[in-house]
């Protein structure tokens, strides 16, 4: 399914991100309102938390899509699509109002393509 790999693609851009500002990369600006060029250390935990969670949406997405078999019953990937979607719907509002110029014109079109993504793979289109 086409939105699943796009919004997969999508969203391992935004996981390459935060695995770069977890290893401390000046990219601060991109994510969690750019308060930091680069991320404090406490920061950069969650930021790795973070990415294991977005990996996880990725193989919900491509289980979802019908391109990989995760071995998760269809209605947990179901739910987990629905879930992510939310999320991100959520995400795309608080880029929106971020205080970063970087923020708001990176993340929040690439957040917006990925909660489309997810809303279309939960709903089966």
């Amino acid at each position: 399914m086409i939105p699943a790999l796009i919004g997969s693609a999508l969203f391992g851009l935004i996981v390459i991100l935060y695995i770069l500002l977890v290893f401390g990369a000046p990219l601060g600006e991109y994510a969690m309102g750019g308060r930091h060029r680069v991320m404090p250390l406490k920061s950069r935990i969650t930021t790795a938390i973070a990415v294991l969670v977005q990996l996880s949406g990725i193989a919900v997405l491509l289980h979802g899509g019908g391109i990989v078999d995760t071995g998760l019953p269809g209605n947990v990937v179901k739910v987990g699509c629905y879930v992510f979607a939310v999320y991100l719907s959520l995400n795309v509002f608080m880029n929106i109002v971020s205080k970063s110029k970087k923020e708001k014109l990176f993340m929040t079109p690439l957040s917006f393509i990925v909660a489309v993504c997810f809303w279309m793979v939960a709903s089966g289109l």
